[in-house]
């Protein structure tokens, strides 16, 4: 049996659309998609038309409740966010997402999808932790954190996205694993990443696929899409995520925040000309 897991594809069509045919090569008898389907790129509601016809079960992500919340102005975002130009990508997106009657397909998605094969390991999957969409499974999650997950979820394999990066750690006889992004990767490799499973015997064996596809289409999208111009700052910015395979969002973010400084396109010149560092060109 051979088990793909898929998440962060973030609006970027051209990246799900190399995945699923890399799917169809590998022979894959399920897919869960694990959250994060929306926002960042352009192509959201394209994503949602191309995965919704498939009747494969999702998990939330953090970006799939954002652009819900911002559609419903919920009190459970800080009220100045809805004014302030920096959220204007988010604002595109759930708009679009409004307009082809199309948000409702993110609404009340579970936190978590569980899989038993008889005489297998049992696998936890959710965007996050089972906890929160936001706590990603990585090198810097602590040992009693991963303790606290299973004793309240119980499991013998987590497995969690939402960092845009593929890990692997073994904690005991339980394994922890990062399924990495498929639309917007954040280790430098600009390829579609995914979590694929093959069970042989009574034994699930991990391997972390990347597939080639399209960057510059899918980077050129942002400009014909009307994105990149109506999505301001935050468009921008996930422009050049896209293009270098990296974070650079809250680092911004978290920059400005420790500076005292407005997030605009000045201050964002102002980082790019402090941190070169974080603009050096993808590795692959």
């Amino acid at each position: 049996m051979k088990l793909a897991v898929i998440a962060d594809i973030h609006g970027n069509i051209q990246a799900l659309e190399a995945v699923l045919a890399d799917l169809d090569r590998q022979g894959v008898d399920s897919v869960v998609v694990n959250g994060d389907l929306v926002n960042r790129c352009p192509d959201s509601v394209a994503v949602l038309a191309r995965l919704a016809p498939l009747g494969l079960p999702w998990t939330i992500g953090n970006h799939d409740d954002l652009v819900c919340k911002w559609a419903d102005r919920s009190n459970e975002l800080p009220g100045d966010w809805f004014d302030d130009p920096f959220w204007l990508g988010t604002a595109w997106s759930s708009a679009r997402l409004v307009d082809d009657g199309m948000l409702t397909m993110l609404r009340n998605l579970p936190m978590t999808h569980s899989v038993a094969v008889p005489g297998a390991p049992t696998l936890l999957i959710s965007h996050g932790s089972p906890r929160h969409y936001r706590e990603g499974y990585d090198r810097y999650l602590p040992d009693d954190a991963i303790a606290e997950i299973l004793q309240h979820h119980p499991a013998d394999i987590l497995i969690g996205s939402h960092t845009h990066r593929p890990f692997e750690r073994r904690w005991g006889p339980y394994l922890v694993l990062n399924t990495g992004a498929v639309g917007t990767p954040f280790n430098r490799d600009r390829r579609a990443q995914y979590l694929l499973l093959t069970l042989r015997g009574k034994v699930w064996q991990p391997e972390f696929r990347a597939v080639p596809y399209d960057v510059v289409a899918a980077l050129k999208r942002f400009e014909t899409s009307g994105y990149l111009e109506e999505g301001g700052l935050s468009a921008l910015i996930f422009y050049h995520e896209l293009r270098l395979a990296r974070p650079l969002y809250a680092p911004f973010w978290m920059w400005t925040e420790q500076e005292g400084l407005a997030r605009t396109h000045e201050t964002w010149q102002l980082f790019e000309a402090r941190h070169p560092e974080r603009f050096v060109p993808p590795l692959r």
